[in-house]
């Protein structure tokens, strides 16, 4: 089994966790081309950094054309001696938020009263304003709610288990604000740019996992670090009440560190994807990766590990699994209905799904249309072909199956990246092919033969020493 293991020795966030994801390599390009698709005035930018001596992968979020500063500068500026998440306007008292992003390692959330609603988003690390235009941004408070985040991740060009997993993230985070303010969680409204950029690290963290191809993610416990933090109702310790609240069930731990190391959109993702925390888990590595935050820490590297690897119990085995299939025979059936009934099945999370030719009776000629899934999804597929096609009926039974262990790697072609789909028994490479998709895509847009540009991704790939 191939499982990613984190390690948050100095907590995780949002972006510290896509950093590693790049850092393990996931193709940036991926993760680029996602927040493109998003259209939510945003974009990535990729660095190199330092933290205690490590080198690692930093991504920043801009929205908009800006980019925040580290809040701590910021507050030392305003001769604050915490982060403060609210300013209080000195002509009617009432608190008005200093506009920025979210995706710094420490984050605060906090709620404001807005409208008879909660409003809430991670703490800001607030841009640069001139004394002028503060006032002005401090004032505008657009939002968007759980609703119109799902809207935005299910017309984004991304694959279905990844639009899963970022809706469960952004589901976690609502939960744990609702339960904390006691109000139901559609009345959770994410302030316009924390919203977008919440966006930004939460569906590319779905993305990235997914282009892992991983089947478990697992987890150190997590370093919580110490101090307070101040949110809208007053001082709180580290953890902050949302952080809490979605750590639940998890290890964590403070090495000392006066700061706050897990932020809430970290805690969601570690909620969302972990399956199990332990020490470091028996696994032959083959690949890690590091995500910087933002503050550099005299004592400890302030970024999160990834360890990418088959774990040991399965080495040199052949994955085995049980599986539904679900057969229906299709004999009245326009043929165009029934490619859409194909696609529309893949997208839901079908493992496969094939047409077989077959004479009917009455001499009519026909279809088998067979789909494997998961046992969890075949209420659901079996659902979708009977709304979808002709038939009266659909059978089910389980088969046993076994599959070679599959990873994806990068190879860049003199047309852009390309993702390679890996199989292995035994920990020997045993088939290799690059993904259609991204062949087919590149073959577009660059006006070269589709068989042209897959035959150059495989010899890449075959002249790397990757294989």
């Amino acid at each position: 089994m191939r499982i990613a293991y984190l390690e948050c020795f100095s907590g995780i966030s949002g972006d510290m966790f896509l950093g590693a994801l790049v850092d393990a390599g996931v193709s940036p390009t991926l993760l680029e081309d996602t927040v493109a698709a998003l259209g939510v005035g945003a974009k990535l930018e990729i660095s190199r950094v330092m933290r205690s001596g490590i080198s690692a992968t930093k991504v920043d979020v801009w929205v908009d054309g800006e980019k925040d500063m580290p809040r701590e500068e910021y507050w030392a500026k305003q001769n604050v001696s915490r982060d403060p998440l609210l300013a209080m306007s000195e002509a009617d008292g009432e608190p008005h938020e200093h506009h920025g992003h979210h995706h710094h390692e420490h984050e605060h959330p906090h709620s404001h009263q807005h409208s008879g609603q909660i409003s809430m988003r991670e703490a800001p690390a607030p841009h640069i304003h001139g004394p002028d235009t503060h006032e002005k941004h401090a004032h505008q408070h657009s939002h968007r709610g759980l609703k119109e985040i799902r809207k935005i991740i299910s017309d984004a060009k991304i694959s279905h288990t990844a639009k899963t997993t970022a809706v469960a993230i952004f589901e976690a985070l609502g939960a744990a604000e609702a339960k904390i303010h006691s109000v139901p969680v559609e009345e959770i409204h994410f302030h316009e740019v924390g919203a977008a950029d919440a966006i930004v690290d939460i569906v590319c963290a779905a993305v990235g996992a997914d282009a892992l191809g991983v089947t478990e993610f697992v987890s150190s416990p997590l370093n919580v670090g110490g101090g307070t933090v101040r949110c809208a109702h007053g001082t709180f310790p580290v953890p902050a009440p949302a952080t809490l609240e979605l750590l639940k069930d998890a290890p964590v731990y403070s090495s000392g560190v006066q700061a706050e190391l897990v932020t809430p959109t970290g805690a969601a993702i570690v909620k969302t994807l972990v399956r199990r925390f332990q020490a470091f888990p028996q696994m032959k590595i083959e690949k890690t990766g590091y995500g910087a935050g933002s503050r550099d820490f005299a004592q400890n590297p302030n970024v999160v590990r990834l360890v990418v690897g088959d774990s040991a119990e399965t080495i040199g085995k052949i994955n085995s699994e049980t599986i539904t299939v679900l057969e229906a025979n299709l004999d009245d059936l326009n043929p165009q209905v029934f490619g859409y009934v194909m696609d529309r099945l893949l997208d839901e999370g079908a493992l496969d799904v094939f047409g077989i030719p077959v004479q009917m009776k009455k001499n009519r000629p026909g279809m088998i249309l067979t789909v494997l899934c998961k046992s969890e999804d075949a209420g659901k597929m079996a659902q979708l072909i009977f709304s979808e096609t002709t038939t009266l009926g659909v059978r089910q039974h389980e088969e046993y199956r076994q599959t070679l262990a599959r990873r994806w790697e990068n190879v860049r072609t003199q047309w852009g990246e390309v993702r390679i789909k890996i199989a292995s028994m035994n920990g020997t490479i045993t088939n290799y092919a690059p993904e259609y998709e991204d062949c087919r895509r590149i073959a577009a847009e660059h006006h070269v033969p589709l068989k042209t540009v897959i035959q150059e991704a495989a010899r890449v790939y075959a002249s790397s020493s990757h294989k």
